[in-house]
């Protein structure tokens, strides 16, 4: 197997992170790339082997300095803590980085169905990413995951299960596609060992398929105690996030549809966890008392 050095961005959060520790397990090197080159979860990787380089989405410069001799990018992008339009700026940014120099291989990180005209505004920003990086004349492939299953271990979810509810802006009965940050990081190190196979592709993935009343359940036995789902109504949302809104009357009208089975087939190598071995592998003792640091 041919070793890679692959730049990471995002390195010290849920994908980049789960990226990052995919492939040193595979043998691969690892740039991570952070404005926190001293923090904590830096010093993981680093740990782990990884090398960690400082660099910014707003200092094209430092972006360049940290991917020069980098074989492939795993680019993630995010337009929380900032804004869709900065996401999108930052986005291009990065890979005009990768092109000028001249890497072999971006792996872009979307969002499932964000190239089907959703009109969620963190779908849209990832989506002018997407187009801009087929533009630039690097070999691609986006990736583009379902719902995150760490965020039912975070945030409003979190609160309610501390009260005994699965607090959801969903009917019960409505499914959504759904994949771990480890399945993802799993995947982009399968995609960037296999860029003749996976060049020119937009891949949607996911691991698992649930109603928001069968995660319910599942919570419930992974915690030992009744949950029940309520639902959240979109008004409640929209108090809180317009962008979230929209996103979740997407999930309930439209659908989040991910071939599963297929993906399952076809890259078994994945190890793709359902919603059951996620949720029996969380610390909910230190999660409920607030004791653990919860996943983003």
């Amino acid at each position: 197997m041919l070793m890679l050095t692959v730049a990471v961005t995002g390195a010290t959060g849920a994908q980049g992170g789960a990226a990052a520790r995919a492939l040193l397990a595979s043998g691969h090197r690892v740039r991570a790339l952070s404005r926190r080159a001293g923090s904590p979860a830096a010093e993981a990787l680093r740990r782990l082997g990884a090398d960690v380089c400082q660099a910014d989405f707003n200092d094209p410069a430092s972006l360049e300095t940290a991917l020069v001799g980098a074989d492939s990018l795993f680019a993630v992008t995010t337009p929380f803590g900032t804004d869709p339009a900065t996401e999108t700026r930052q986005g291009k940014a990065l890979v005009d980085a990768a092109a000028s120099t001249r890497l072999g291989h971006i792996v872009l990180t979307s969002a499932a169905h964000a190239d089907r005209g959703t009109g969620i505004p963190h779908y849209e920003s990832k989506h002018l990413v997407e187009r801009h990086l087929r533009t630039v004349g690097v070999p691609w492939t986006v990736i583009a995951p379902a719902a995150f299953m760490d965020n039912y271990a975070d945030g409003w979810t979190l609160d309610g299960l501390r009260g005994g509810t699965f607090a959801w802006p969903m009917p019960a009965d409505r499914a959504l596609t759904l994949i771990p940050a480890a399945d993802i990081g799993a995947f982009a190190a399968l995609v960037l060992q296999r860029r003749d196979e996976f060049a020119g592709r937009r891949i949607d993935i996911a691991s698992d398929e649930r109603t928001p009343g069968q995660i319910a359940e599942t919570l419930a036995e992974a915690i030992g105690a009744p949950v029940v789902h309520q639902e959240v109504s979109p008004a409640h949302v929209r108090t809180h996030s317009a962008d979230l809104a929209a996103m979740f009357e997407y999930f309930t009208t439209s659908g989040l549809d991910v071939d599963v089975a297929g993906l399952h087939r076809d890259y078994p190598e994945v190890g793709w966890h359902s919603f059951t071995d996620w949720a029996a592998g969380q610390d909910w003792t230190a999660l409920l008392s607030g004791a653990a640091a919860s996943a983003t």
